[in-house]
């Protein structure tokens, strides 16, 4: 049987995975380069975000957490900012 915390942990990385979905998408099907940018971004952003949640509650507190943990402040600080300059 599942427990609640897998059931959490695969429920935040198939979100991810469709918010990197929609990004793609979104990439593909607005007209200029700056709506596809704002839309990978904020998508990519969200999407990566909830997969790294999701991979730190199947890691449990162990190392791979807090390298993890330091992926998603690296990339919540770096993305926004690469793609607004």
């Amino acid at each position: 049987m599942e427990t609640l915390l897998d059931v959490l942990s695969w429920i935040l990385l198939l979100g991810g995975a469709i918010f990197v979905l929609v990004g793609a998408i979104g990439a593909l099907r607005f007209p200029d380069f700056y709506t596809r940018l704002h839309a990978v971004s904020v998508c990519d952003t969200m999407g990566a975000g909830l997969v790294l949640v999701g991979l730190m509650l199947q890691g449990g507190l162990s190392l791979v957490t807090v390298k993890l943990l330091l992926v998603f402040y690296f990339m919540m600080f770096t993305g926004p900012t690469a793609v607004h300059a």
